[in-house]
């Protein structure tokens, strides 16, 4: 179990974040970018097992520009609350408290960052971005297509699932055609694939991609 703290961004806006302390020997840090859920409890768990894996692993509340403590469930409301939020937050804001998160954890050594839903997105953008992450892995991020033109500037890792009907497969397939030199896996599930608090979860393809998170992190 983790707990909240208090980031400030470079603009000056506070903000809280998760964070999980490593078990064990420290392997490094990443930071997870929330889906349009918020730093909810899934993600908080996802937090919790990564730092079982010896990682320190931190999740700002992005949605805090906005308004605080936002937890929505996977339903219509929190679906349609979890996208007017999204999109009242533009991309270079976010990277602010996604900095924030960074420094917060640097000291811990290498810092990647892993995203799901619009938090794969947003860490698409993280890769091509100044912040000097290590790694970066995506889930599922549906807005990876509309910045196809944008260069990791890191190892960068993606997984998507071959029956998510909001990122068709010919969107994926041009993302592998102008990145060639991503890694890129299919999984036969839908959007939503790892997380167990949606009726799309697919614990087969969330344990393979979590297996495969791990030994790319790792590897050299």
């Amino acid at each position: 179990m983790g707990d909240f703290v208090k980031l400030t961004a470079s603009d000056g806006h506070e903000l809280e974040a998760y964070v999980a302390k490593a078990s064990g020997e420290v392997k490094g840090a990443i930071v997870v970018i929330q889906e349009i859920f918020g730093v909810n409890t899934h993600i908080r768990s996802v937090c919790d097992r990564f730092a079982d894996d010896g990682y320190t692993v931190i999740a700002p509340a992005l949605f805090d520009r906005l308004e605080r403590n936002i937890y929505l469930d996977y339903d219509q409301a929190g679906m349609e609350k979890g996208i007017s939020f999204m999109n009242q937050i533009a991309p270079d804001v976010a990277l602010k408290d996604i900095e924030a998160a960074f420094e917060h954890v640097k000291d811990a050594g290498h810092v990647s960052v892993m995203g799901f839903c619009w938090g794969g997105a947003l860490t698409f953008i993280s890769a091509a971005s100044p912040i000097n992450f290590y790694k970066a892995i995506g889930y599922y991020g549906g807005g990876i297509p509309k910045y196809i033109g944008l260069k990791p500037q890191i190892p960068t890792l993606l997984h998507f699932g071959k029956e998510d009907h909001a990122i068709p497969l010919d969107q994926v397939e041009e993302l592998k055609q102008a990145h060639p030199e991503m890694q890129i896996h299919l999984y036969d599930a839908g959007h939503g694939f790892n997380c167990d608090a949606r009726g799309s979860y697919d614990k087969a393809s969330a344990d393979l991609a979590r297996s495969r998170s791990l030994d790319f992190i790792e590897g050299a």
